[in-house]
């Protein structure tokens, strides 16, 4: 009865942590509304005044990038800016042959009266956070526009990001990401899903509200005296910039959220690029939280609200391990509720908790909705598309469950690199790329006990009771073994 007792306990805990975000979730979604029917009145620099016009550096961190590099110094090369207040600085931490090559494309680029300087590094301390921390020290602007190395700003995107700057108490604008790979595969379709939530309900509901939101790694600009006053780069985390931008805002600094404008990446096309990129966000996620949870709960220059949405926030990444524990512990208690009959009242209250899913499905659908029209046509699509995204979400939650443990645990590790492709058909082949990772984890085979596991769930749909089964979690353990499966078979073969 102990068991059984733990059981109920751990799997309610889960879900409950699980209904409080979906709350948190809906907070957000009014917020977007809401902020949909306000006029934005940002004072603004008056670039027709060429003395207002102010000097600006672009940093471009990049390690081996071999596949992006020619593709990433051409476009920004295009940006219109005038050249007499523009740096561009390549933070080139490589360690293979691209070394050479960036140099002998800048020295190009040099001879068009572009000032852009290649910036090496003995080592590779502090990772990315530590190459924009060396870039920093020398850098002319007054302004700080970062952009990885998949990403590919528009020709006028620094004249519609710098002039919310006039505003002297706002250190970071951001822009919203674009996906140039968005229908490459299933893969990339359901990553372009949860991106497009969090830059259109979380971000804008977030912002408008003068909640905390992070600058995402790139695609941003930074006043440098925000970084400055707030401690510059560290890299003691895997997420440098969630740690910056939350020490940034506990510093009072207002942050600039630009949903109209668009910043068109790359997505990862292969599983085991994906699995890294997942691994290193939500690792860093949960670093961030036991880094400035307490400095969020000390702070009186916030509201409580605000504080709230902080911690739910660097929480973010937990609700993996939620799902984790909900999902594996769904199968007990698929046999606890026909075992025990006076617990019945438990599990009617407990189905309440089907409404969180009902929440996800109406906020992702306003995001889907924004994003490719309404119609009946659209939402039979996102019906689909938000079932794909939750099992596949379901079967990443052991790897990234195993992140997030590291994370809060304080276990540390390399920040590995997302390796970059350069393609947009199926047609073309990316094996040949040499930074793919190779071999086959423990993680993953453990993914394929899981997803056995959940076939197991279903077949006890059939069995448990004495009135023809219990279906009630059918559905949950079918998306379970969808999205381990697909998780499995594809880190086997590493598809896409």
């Amino acid at each position: 009865m102990i068991l059984v007792t733990l059981t109920i306990v751990v799997y309610t805990i889960a879900l409950l942590l699980i209904f409080m975000y979906a709350l948190a979730q809906l907070n957000l979604l009014f917020n977007y509304l809401a902020s949909k029917k306000k006029l934005d009145t940002s004072e603004k620099f008056d670039f027709s005044n060429p003395d207002e016009i102010p000097y600006v550096t672009i940093q471009l961190p990049v390690y081996n990038e071999m596949y992006v590099m020619d593709r990433l110094l051409d476009n920004i090369a295009k940006i219109d800016y005038p050249k007499g207040k523009l740096e561009i600085q390549v933070l080139d931490d490589s360690t293979d042959e691209t070394v050479k090559s960036t140099f002998e494309h800048i020295e190009k680029l040099k001879k068009t009266g572009l000032d852009i300087v290649q910036i090496t590094r003995v080592d590779r301390t502090g990772f990315k956070a530590g190459a924009l921390k060396e870039g920093l020290k020398i850098a002319k602007g007054e302004f700080i526009a970062i952009f990885d190395s998949d990403f590919l700003p528009q020709e006028d995107w620094l004249k519609r990001t710098i002039p919310y700057f006039k505003d002297e108490h706002i250190g970071v604008v951001q822009t919203r990401w674009g996906h140039i790979n968005r229908n490459y595969s299933i893969l990339t379709k359901i990553q372009a899903f949860a991106l497009d939530a969090h830059f259109t309900l979380e971000q804008v509901g977030r912002n408008s509200k003068g909640h905390f939101i992070n600058f995402n790694g790139t695609a941003g600009v930074w006043r440098k005296a925000c970084i400055i006053d707030a401690g510059n780069w560290e890299g003691d985390t895997l997420t440098e910039d969630l740690d910056l931008s939350y020490r940034a805002q506990l510093k009072n600094w207002k942050f600039k959220y630009l949903e109209n404008v668009e910043t068109p990446a790359e997505l990862p096309i292969i599983i085991s690029a994906a699995r890294s990129q997942q691994f290193r966000w939500n690792k860093g996620g949960a670093e961030n939280f036991e880094k400035m949870v307490g400095r969020i709960l000390k702070s009186d220059a916030i509201s409580t609200k605000t504080k709230i949405h902080g911690i739910l926030h660097l929480l973010n990444s937990t609700m993996f391990l939620n799902v984790l524990i909900v999902g594996v512990l769904s199968i007990p208690m698929l046999y606890i509720k026909n075992e025990y009959a006076h617990l019945k009242p438990y599990f009617y209250v407990m189905s309440f908790f089907v409404i969180s899913t009902i929440i996800f499905f109406v906020c992702y659908w306003i995001m889907y909705k924004t994003i490719y029209g309404g119609g009946i046509k659209n939402f039979i699509k996102y019906i689909g598309m938000f079932f794909t995204f939750f099992s596949i979400a379901m079967g990443f939650s052991l790897h990234n469950s195993i992140a997030v443990l590291e994370g809060h645990f304080g276990k540390k590790s390399d920040f590995i690199r997302t390796p970059k492709f350069n393609i947009s058909s199926l047609k073309e082949s990316w094996k040949s790329n040499q930074y793919i990772k190779k071999g086959i984890s423990a993680n993953i085979i453990f993914e394929g006990l899981l997803m056995l596991y959940f076939a197991f769930g279903m077949y006890s749909a059939f069995i448990v009771g004495n009135q023809g089964g219990d279906f009630g979690l059918f559905p949950f353990h079918l998306m379970l073994f969808l999205g381990f499966g697909y998780v499995f078979f594809n880190s086997l073969t590493s598809k896409v």
